[in-house]
């Protein structure tokens, strides 16, 4: 979904009629896209889109589980249909959902699943969300100048890593388009570049430590 590889054809992306992701969107919403592998969903992945869709006044939180991390072997990746299920267990606030979006339009990449989304949505103030982990390595997305161009990006806080994140080279090449925190309700429908750092109480949960404790109690 998230790193560099081979350009590839995005089955959607000039059909945008054809996209049905079993929920609707209208005009002038304010929503967030909130992608990952969600392998497994934690309590750490519930904070980062509850924070953003309190601060950034958001009318609904779309968790996009992907088919497969391209950095990481199947053997590392539950099945999607496990992740949904886990993701479904945590995204229990008011107005989140969870969507198997990019399996069913076949994108594999970030910058063309918002391309898809916002030709079939046309209105819609879509922004990305990310834990400032992601951040720290944004600059290895494919076309990750690209997404920041097409919609806005909110960075949420998280553990360790916030200040690594906050001097990425992300961080640093889109210094000038940063919004304070203070103002992050103005972020969706901003003209773009634009992103935030959202800052507030850690979640010390991650998906690396769950795994390996789930390894640890299996016989």
């Amino acid at each position: 979904m998230w790193f560099a590889g081979p350009a590839r054809r995005v089955p959607e992306a000039g059909r945008p009629a054809m996209l049905r992701p079993g929920f609707s969107l209208a005009p002038g919403m304010r929503v967030g896209l909130y992608g990952g592998s969600f392998n497994p969903a934690h309590e750490g992945h519930a904070h980062v889109a509850e924070t953003a869709r309190r601060r950034l006044h958001l009318d609904r939180v779309i968790w996009l589980v992907s088919p497969q991390n391209p950095l990481k072997s199947t053997r590392e990746t539950a099945d999607l249909s496990h992740r949904l299920a886990g993701a479904r267990r945590q995204a229990r606030g008011r107005g989140m959902i969870v969507s198997d979006v990019e399996s069913r339009i076949g994108t594999q990449y970030t910058v063309d699943t918002i391309r898809v989304m916002k030709a079939r949505y046309p209105g819609v103030k879509f922004v990305w969300i990310m834990g400032a982990d992601s951040l720290a390595n944004f600059h290895r997305w494919r076309g990750w100048t690209q997404i920041m161009r097409e919609v806005p990006v909110a960075v949420v806080s998280r553990p360790w890593i916030s200040l690594k994140s906050r001097s990425s080279p992300a961080a640093r090449r889109f210094a000038s388009a940063r919004l304070s925190s203070a103002r992050a309700a103005l972020l969706p429908g901003s003209t773009t570049p634009r992103w935030t750092f959202l800052r507030g109480p850690l979640n010390f949960q991650s998906s690396t430590a769950l795994r390996e404790r789930m390894g640890r109690t299996v016989p």
